[in-house]
């Protein structure tokens, strides 16, 4: 089985490349700049070229609040980007996975967030990602959406890498606790792409459609940086002052959904994967970076 990563070089883009994938596959990664996924004919040319057996969709434009003045690359990135891959998928019949966001949904519900729930994206980022899960549908019906949140590394930039940082360097950090969500780790993403790769190359299929796939369970921002910095008072002895705000207290250019909870159970049910509970992921990564970081 041959797969096709683009985005290799982001945060699931990496952890792709390094999953423990099946014995055989082939798996080819294209990074940016190599492929820019705003450039025409750079899908066409590396689908036509590498004919894999499956395309994973690892590109996104992620800056959420640049997103609010960068409208048409958002879209670019996010929308069209997806829509061609899926296209060229559907011509050749490859099978297609792409990576969607909780941010599709206004957060206002209280519970569970579940695929058939009704999406109302607050910001140009959610617009835009919301507006690529429907190009790939209406391209292709071999594919399977995964809607994700939090995700973090230790590669790349993210929320964990962040707040590290910063409780070395400060003495206290204000930090939002009424926005509640799951981490996941981008590893654990990653390898639930490779079981479900797996599937669709043994049968040829797989249970198409829409999918939440979170790190298990759920927390605030505020709680998420208080387990951070209690590992990292573990190992250096620095620990700030973690003061609990409210999302009005600190305004940024997108709105962010104040509940992102996913209800998974559905990608469990359908499609056999799974993620291990948060605090588990955060703790493995956490150690990578004291030990053995990678560069970047």
């Amino acid at each position: 089985m041959k797969v096709l990563v683009l985005g290799s070089n982001g945060q699931l883009g990496f952890e792709l490349m390094r999953a423990n994938w099946a014995p055989g596959t082939d798996v080819v990664g294209l990074p940016y700049p190599e492929f820019d996924v705003t450039r025409p004919g750079d899908v066409e040319k590396a689908v036509a070229t590498h004919a894999p057996d499956l395309l994973v969709n690892a590109t996104a434009h992620t800056a959420v609040d640049k997103a609010e003045s960068e409208v048409d690359l958002s879209f670019a990135v996010n929308r069209d980007g997806p829509g061609a891959m899926a296209a060229a998928c559907a011509a050749r019949g490859i099978p297609f996975i792409h990576v969607s966001t909780d941010y599709v949904f206004d957060g206002t519900k209280d519970g569970l967030y579940t695929e058939d729930d009704p999406i109302n994206p607050l910001g140009v980022y959610g617009a835009s990602k919301a507006a690529g899960e429907e190009a790939v549908r209406a391209a292709t019906p071999h594919h399977v959406i995964l809607r994700t949140s939090w995700v973090y590394s230790a590669y790349g930039n993210n929320f964990v890498k962040t707040m590290l940082r910063f409780g070395k360097e400060r003495e206290e950090m204000r930090v939002v606790a009424d926005q509640h969500g799951s981490p996941t780790a981008a590893a654990d993403l990653a390898a639930a792409i490779v079981q479900i790769a797996g599937t669709i190359g043994k049968t040829g299929s797989a249970a198409w459609g829409t999918y939440h796939l979170t790190g298990s369970g759920t927390t605030t921002w505020h709680d998420f940086a208080e387990h951070i910095f209690r590992r990292l008072e573990e190992r250096t002895g620095k620990r700030p002052r973690l003061t609990a705000i409210g999302t009005e207290d600190y305004p940024t250019p997108a709105r962010r959904p104040a509940n992102s909870r996913l209800d998974c159970s559905r990608a469990k049910e359908r499609l056999g994967v799974t993620c291990p509970p948060w605090q588990e992921s955060l703790d493995r990564v956490i150690d990578e970076l004291f030990t053995n970081p990678p560069q970047a």
